[in-house]
C-alpha cells in the first residue's frame, strides 16, 4: 500500500514540475534577458524542483533536461555535452575508483580500526575526528575536490566496517550520518584557509582591482572565529536532524583493537595502497608549482593500483554509482555555465543591485550576502559563482558604503560556506551523493539547514569579529 501511495505522490509531483516548466517556458521573457537565458533557466530551474520535490531521480531528472535543451535548441549539443570535457569531472569518478582499492586493499579497514580505536566510542567523536582531519590537511589542498578524494574512502571503509552498507539497506545505520558530516566539514575547512579551495585565491586577487589587500593571514585570522564555532557545531546539528541508528560504542575501540591484532602486520597490498595515496596526495600538493594535472595525477594513481591487481576489470563493472554521477553532474555543470553565458546570472545580479540601492550599507551588507548564497541554486560550480559574481556584487557593497575588506572576504567565505546548498553545489559533493549513502533530497533539507547555520554564524559572531579586527 505504502508502495502505491509513493507512486501516486512521484506521480502529481511529475505532473507539477511539468506545470512548472511549461508555465515558465511560455511566460513573457523579462527584460534584459534574452529567449535563450529563460528557456535553460525555465529547464534547468524544473530539473532541480524535480529532485527537491522527490519526482524522480538527479540522474533522471539530469538526462530529461538535457535532451529538452537540445531539442528545443535552447542549447546547441556542443554547449550541451560541454561538462562531459572537464577534467575536474574526470577526477571525481577516478575518486570513487580508488576508494574501492582503499578498501579492497585492506588499508581502508586498518585505517577506520585505528580511527575507531581512538575515537570509535560515539559516533559524534567519529565524525568530528573527521572534520578535524580535513581541516588539518586543508591548508596544501587548493582544492576540495581532491581532498574529498582524501577523506571519502576513509569514511566509507569506517561506515563498511561498521557493518553500515547501502547493498544492503543499512546505510542510515552510520555511514549517511559520517558521509554528510564530511560533506559539511568541507564547507567550513574550505572557508578557513586562503589556499584551501582554488577559487580563495582567485577571488582574491580580483578583490585587489578594488583596492582590497587579502593575504593568508588576514584571511585565516577573520575565518578563525567563526570556523570554530562552527567546527562544534555543525557536528552536533547534523547528529541531531540526521542522526545515525548507531549512537554510542563503547565497545568499539576494544574491538577495533582486536580486530587490528587479527589483521596483523601491514600487507603487500596495504604498503602499495599507502605509497600509491601518499604518492597522489603529495602530487597533488605540489600540482601548482609544478605544473600538475590533478586528474592525470589520479589517473596515474589508478593505473598504478591496475598493474598491481588491487584495482580490476571486474571491479569496474561494480562501480555503476560512478557512471550514474559522471552523467548527472556533467550535464547540470554544463547548464549551469551556460546559465551564466547567456547571460542570466548577470541579470539576475543586475536586479538584485537595483533593488537594495538606496539602502543604508548594513542592510546591503545583509541582502548581498544572503542573495549571493541563495543563488548558489543556480550553479554546479563554486569557483563559477565566484568568477560571475563576485566582482558584480563586490562593487555594489562598495558603492553602497559597506567597508570594501569586510564586504569581500564575506562573499569569499560565502563561495565556500554554502557549498552543500544542493547535492550539485560543489564537485566535492558529488563523490558523497554518488556513494549511495546520501540521497539528492536529504541533502537539499539537511544542506539547507547547515547552510542557514553557517549563514547566521557569518552574519553575526562572523561580521562583528571582521568588524573588531580589520
Amino acid at each position: 500500500m505504502s508502495n502505491i501511495k509513493e507512486n501516486r505522490y512521484k506521480h502529481h509531483m511529475q505532473a507539477l514540475v511539468l506545470f512548472i516548466g511549461v508555465f515558465l517556458w511560455f511566460s513573457p521573457v523579462p527584460d534584459g534577458l534574452n529567449t535563450q537565458a529563460w528557456h535553460l533557466f525555465a529547464i534547468f530551474i524544473s530539473a532541480i524542483f524535480a529532485v527537491i520535490l522527490n519526482a524522480m531521480p538527479i540522474l533522471t531528472s539530469s538526462i530529461i533536461a538535457v535532451s529538452l535543451a537540445v531539442l528545443t535548441n535552447t542549447m546547441s549539443a556542443k554547449q550541451a555535452y560541454s561538462g562531459f570535457g572537464e577534467s575536474f569531472i574526470l577526477l571525481i569518478i577516478v575518486a570513487f575508483l580508488i576508494a574501492r582499492g582503499v578498501i579492497k586493499s585492506g588499508l581502508g579497514k586498518r585505517i577506520a580500526f585505528l580511527i575507531i580505536k581512538k575515537f570509535g566510542k560515539s559516533s559524534l567523536g567519529l565524525s568530528y575526528s573527521v572534520i578535524a582531519a580535513d581541516m588539518f590537511i586543508s591548508p596544501a589542498f587548493p582544492s576540495n575536490t581532491a581532498r574529498s578524494g582524501v577523506l571519502f574512502p576513509i569514511v566509507n571503509a569506517l561506515a563498511n566496517d561498521s557493518n553500515s552498507k547501502v547493498s544492503d539497506g543499512t546505510r542510515k545505520k552510520l555511514g549517511s550520518f559520517l558521509m554528510m558530516a564530511s560533506m559539511a566539514g568541507l564547507t567550513i575547512s574550505s572557508t578557513l584557509w586562503l589556499t584551501a579551495m582554488a577559487a580563495n585565491p582567485a577571488g582574491a586577487k580580483m578583490a585587489a582591482e578594488y583596492g582590497v589587500e587579502i593575504t593568508y593571514g588576514s584571511w585565516a585570522l577573520a575565518a578563525s572565529l567563526p570556523v570554530i564555532i562552527l567546527f562544534f557545531l555543525v557536528p552536533w546539528v547534523i547528529y541531531k536532524i540526521y542522526p545515525p541508528e548507531i549512537k554510542y560504542t563503547p565497545d568499539a575501540p576494544r574491538i577495533a583493537e582486536n580486530a587490528l591484532q587479527t589483521m596483523g602486520k601491514i600487507s603487500r597490498n596495504e604498503w602499495i595502497m599507502a605509497a600509491t595515496f601518499i604518492g597522489m596526495v603529495f602530487l597533488w600538493i605540489m600540482s601548482g608549482s609544478l605544473g600538475l594535472d590533478k586528474t592525470a595525477v589520479a589517473f596515474l594513481g589508478l593505473s598504478v593500483l591496475m598493474l598491481s591487481n588491487i584495482f580490476t576489470l571486474d571491479d569496474l563493472l561494480h562501480e555503476g554509482n560512478a557512471l550514474g554521477t559522471l552523467i548527472w553532474f556533467a550535464i547540470l555543470y554544463g547548464m549551469s555555465v551556460h546559465l551564466d553565458k547567456f547571460g542570466f546570472m548577470g541579470w539576475v545580479g543586475d536586479n538584485i543591485s537595483m533593488f537594495i540601492d538606496g539602502f543604508s550599507w548594513p542592510v546591503v551588507y545583509i541582502g548581498l550576502t544572503l542573495s549571493y548564497v541563495l543563488i548558489h541554486y543556480f550553479f554546479v560550480s563554486q569557483t563559477a559563482q565566484m568568477l560571475a559574481l563576485f566582482s558584480v556584487f563586490l562593487g555594489v557593497g562598495i558603492k553602497a558604503g559597506v567597508p570594501a575588506e569586510m564586504m569581500a572576504l564575506i562573499l569569499l567565505f560565502a563561495t565556500n560556506f554554502n557549498a552543500i546548498i544542493t547535492p550539485q553545489g560543489s564537485s566535492a559533493n558529488v563523490i558523497y551523493v554518488g556513494s549511495g549513502y546520501i540521497e539528492a533530497k536529504e541533502i537539499y533539507k539537511v544542506g539547507g539547514i547547515i547552510t542557514l547555520i553557517n549563514t547566521l554564524v557569518f552574519l553575526t559572531i562572523g561580521t562583528a569579529w571582521m568588524l573588531l579586527i580589520l
